[in-house]
């Protein structure tokens, strides 16, 4: 969880990357996609730091029944997700070297030469 809580703001850009969001949308997406809740008492505050931060901007939609505030990615939100973008792929690619892992490729693993499916990676990861 405090990883998730730590790419928080990456994850809310990358969604707003996509297209503008109001703050219930981009609640309901994290649920969706992480399958984690972070309420508003999360959310907004950290959609306020972002905005202070030059990272996103807003707009008040007033077009629906009740007024909604519309977030959406600046050209610096974008740099900056495209920068962390780049440094977690390097990141990921010099562990999986210092480790010996390959990705997934399909449904299987290879490890120092062993290949294990990942049904089975699953099942002894839960039983650690």
């Amino acid at each position: 969880m405090k990883l998730m809580r730590g790419l928080l703001d990456l994850v809310v850009l990358q969604f707003l990357k996509a297209h503008p969001m109001h703050g219930y949308q981009i609640i309901a997406s994290l649920r969706k996609n992480f399958g984690v809740y972070f309420g508003p008492s999360t959310i907004y505050p950290l959609l306020s730091v972002m905005e202070e931060n030059g990272y996103i901007k807003s707009h008040w939609d007033l077009e629906n029944d009740r007024p909604r505030k519309v977030y959406s990615i600046t050209d610096q939100g974008a740099d900056l997700l495209n920068c962390t973008e780049e440094s977690l792929i390097h990141i990921y690619r010099k562990l999986a070297i210092g480790t010996g892992k390959i990705p997934f490729n399909g449904n299987n693993l290879t490890v120092n030469g062993l290949t294990s499916s990942k049904k089975n990676l699953n099942g002894n990861i839960k039983n650690i």
